[in-house]
């Protein structure tokens, strides 16, 4: 395993507590998981039956509260499509965060690190600051003045110290990465341990689908967490000669805030600022997500595409859900908004991944 800047390519030792590069620039991690299905480790529960595919810094001091293998249903519809959701909003936490939380807090505790500073408009910060206090790891984070009060208590019953600022989530990162020079930025963006936690997310719905995989992956695109992690886990398959072409990458975006498909419209590799607008589905709604071209580019690798939802839209998706039984967080329901899209798109019969990514309780306010 290597710890390598995006743009410069020097190494850093990876179990130090180096969470940037030269001049501040994002860390990749260079590691081959070298994945087998014979590897799995059946006798654990969740994700880290996959313990073998983590970097090993992530697995010498597991923090776990039994995240992953949510389950996959079939969701019954009439789209004409075979659409199956993974229920990630039953993670402990109540979101699909868990995942990345987990792997990366273990990597942190692992490492002796007692600090940590994080910024988040909700579920990323819920998330960090449950495992932080599993860990029994000091938390602080930073959030905007808009977060859903649901949310901001929830990160204080799990004893994280909570800062609102007096701006939006681009100026919570800010006040974050200011603090983090004094601490560990355990940024669900900027670190990419987190992301070896998201990919199990793909690991576990090849398992759990047969061994088989969709022909189109639905997913939020905010900072991008999980299409970032569910490539790199389609990649391990590819290189493991499981499956032969990784499924096409659908990234969805609010019509509010949606820097990724402008840009993907005009085939460009990176954004360009955008004035950011409100939306009810204010988990994706970042203006200027700082892997913006790490998600443009997997988008274009496997042929996916972007799509934007309105607020309409995404009402009425939550509403359809929730009559269906299934209580889930608006920006849970801006994705499936982009799947209704989609279907217009795409051949009848055809196979779609997708997932409930939080928890309804988490932004009542925000339908209400």
């Amino acid at each position: 395993m290597r710890l390598l800047g995006k743009q410069t390519q020097q190494e850093f030792n990876p179990i130090s507590p180096i969470w940037h590069g030269i001049d501040f620039e994002l860390l990749d991690i260079d590691f081959d998981a070298n994945f087998k299905m014979s590897k799995i480790n059946t006798k654990r529960s969740g994700l880290w039956r996959y313990e073998n595919f983590l970097p090993p810094s992530c697995t010498s001091n597991v923090i776990s509260l039994g995240e992953g293998f949510t389950q996959i249903i079939k969701y019954e519809n009439n789209y004409g499509v075979d659409l199956n959701i993974k229920l990630d909003q039953l993670n402990p936490s109540g979101s699909y965060k868990d995942r990345g939380a987990s792997v990366l807090l273990s990597h942190i505790k692992s490492i002796g690190i007692q600090d940590i500073v994080q910024d988040s408009s909700g579920n990323a910060g819920a998330a960090i600051a449950a495992y932080a206090a599993a860990a029994k790891i000091n938390c602080k984070i930073f959030l905007p003045k808009e977060t859903p009060e649901s949310k901001i208590l929830q990160m204080r019953a799990y004893g994280a110290e909570i800062c609102v600022v007096a701006g939006n989530r681009e100026v919570a990162a800010e006040h974050a990465f200011e603090a983090a020079k004094k601490s560990y930025y355990a940024s669900h963006c900027f670190n990419p341990f987190f992301f070896q936690g998201t990919k199990t997310f793909v690991y576990e719905a090849f398992e759990q689908m047969n061994e088989k995989i969709p022909d189109y992956i639905v997913l939020p695109a905010g900072n991008g967490t999980l299409i970032i992690g569910a490539y790199l886990g389609y990649i391990d398959l590819l290189k493991a000669k499981l499956i032969e072409i990784i499924p096409k990458i659908i990234a969805v975006q609010t019509e509010a805030c949606n820097p990724i498909e402008i840009a993907f419209k005009a085939n460009k590799k990176n954004i360009s600022p955008i004035e950011k607008k409100n939306s009810i589905a204010e988990g994706i709604s970042i203006a200027n997500p700082i892997r913006a071209s790490e998600i443009l580019d997997c988008v274009y690798k496997t042929n996916g595409m972007v799509i934007s939802v309105n607020e309409n839209e995404i009402l009425n998706s939550w509403i359809e859900c929730s009559k269906n039984g299934h209580f889930i967080e608006s920006t849970s329901a801006a994705t499936f908004a982009g799947i209704k899209k989609l279907v217009e798109k795409v051949d009848a019969g055809s196979s779609i991944l997708s997932l409930f990514s939080g928890h309804g309780l988490k932004s009542l306010d925000k339908i209400y």
